[in-house]
């Protein structure tokens, strides 16, 4: 077929912008696009394109300008990130679990830390990969089994990952550990160790059915670093992770699957309106409109969902508020679950409405078979079993029940109900 698929360059200026796109992207995109194919094929990390992420200095999107960083905001990172993951889904991921953890760094890391290794991450000379995951507990974030210990004014540890995207690629880690061996497992701490302070031992292989290209391998790292390396306090993770590790990383992660199917549908509306339309969908079929409409609600909800997060947490930050409020992590969690679950449904009805050749073919020019492989992991991605169990226990605890996009304070209907 002659028609052009990729999205336009300028897709968010064409559709109404709601926030500005670094120029940079403009030279990183068709590197990504040109590697995404294989990748996917060859499980093979994007190299080429993190090497363009580094050079465009986008790896520091989130550090402050007087680190050298874009110092941009939650829903530039947002936007960004959707348009790298239309063009490849495991390289947005890996870019956008960075920008999570280089967050965490810019907010919690203590002023020497901070002043090393900020100015390196704007650079894009230090891709941080993320240590949460751990044999026994999954991706638990809030605790910890693998404990560090002290000596000689330095931390130490040996700590396995069974899941650790880039970890053969990445240029610093940041674990968490039981924050002492006499530590109960609620008791984590967060450290940084930069990659020639540990041994990395290789203990698991990456050939799965999507997302290949993010290589998130098994590896045991054993190492020592110096106590300045901590990352917010001895102990207390969970401040960490709930102003910054938790909001970002289910605003990354959304962004992704949203962007990643976004591209998708765009590809598949260009296709249907162009001279090379297949016959095989009739476009004045009541069924054809009525999946159209039906992909196009999903993608919407969950555009919508997330930019109504994205503006709480913006003004949380703002206003230097806490995030310890039950409705917070309800619509956090929401979040995850509703893009998780939508964006993969949507890639679903795509493959449906394209047909066995166009939707389900791997070399077919909508790569919509890619989509649906990708995008069948964000369920698996910190399990949403667990997350509507977690969402259960704290719909107790918010008896205003304040829904997204409603006021941070409000009256409370049931405020006589005893």
């Amino acid at each position: 077929m002659g028609t052009d698929l990729r999205p336009p360059a300028n897709i968010w200026e064409r559709s109404g912008p709601v926030t500005s796109i670094p120029a940079q992207l403009a030279e990183v995109l068709p590197v990504v696009r040109a590697h995404a194919d294989r990748c996917d094929a060859e499980a093979r990390f994007p190299r080429e394109s993190l090497d363009a992420l580094r050079a465009s200095g986008l790896m520091g999107m989130l550090v402050p300008r007087r680190y050298g960083g874009l110092g941009a905001d939650l829903r530039t990172f947002s936007a960004t990130a959707q348009e790298l993951a239309g063009a490849c889904l495991s390289t947005a991921m890996i870019w956008a679990m960075h920008g999570q953890q280089a967050d965490a760094v810019v907010r919690h890391a203590g002023p020497r830390l901070a002043q090393d290794l900020l100015p390196r991450i704007a650079r894009g000379k230090t891709y941080l990969a993320s240590v949460t995951t751990e044999p026994g507990k999954g991706g638990h974030l809030l605790s910890a089994d693998a404990a560090l210990t002290s000596e000689d004014g330095l931390l130490h540890f040996d700590r396995t990952g069974p899941v650790v995207t880039g970890a053969e690629h990445a240029d610093g880690f940041l674990i968490t550990l039981r924050a002492a061996p006499d530590a109960h497992s609620g008791q984590v701490s967060l450290v940084y160790a930069e990659r020639s302070q540990v041994a990395i031992e290789l203990t698991g292989d990456w050939n799965p059915l999507g997302m290949r290209g993010t290589d998130s391998i098994g590896v045991r790292l054993k190492g020592s670093v110096g106590q300045h390396q901590l990352v917010g306090r001895q102990g207390e993770f969970r401040t960490v992770a709930v102003d910054s590790m938790i909001p970002v990383g289910h605003i990354a992660w959304a962004s992704c699957w949203l962007g990643a199917a976004r591209a998708g549908y765009q590809r598949f509306v260009r296709l249907l309106t162009s001279r090379d339309r297949p016959r095989g969908v009739d476009l004045q079929s009541p069924l054809t409109a009525e999946r159209l409409a039906r992909i196009r609600m999903d993608l919407e909800l969950v555009s919508g969902y997330l930019c109504g997060v994205i503006a709480e947490v913006d003004d949380l930050r703002a206003t230097g508020q806490g995030a310890e409020e039950p409705a917070l992590h309800i619509h956090l969690n929401t979040l995850k679950l509703a893009a998780s679950e939508l964006a993969f449904a949507a890639s679903d009805r795509m493959v449906q409405l394209a047909g066995l050749t166009l939707g389900y073919q791997r070399d077919s020019p909508l790569r919509l078979e890619r989509l649906f492989r990708d995008l069948r992991s964000a369920a698996l991605n910190y399990a949403n079993d667990r997350l509507l169990t977690a969402n259960g226990n704290l719909c107790l605890l918010d008896r205003r029940v304040r829904l997204i996009s409603t006021p941070l304070r409000q009256t409370d209907p049931g405020q006589a109900v005893k």
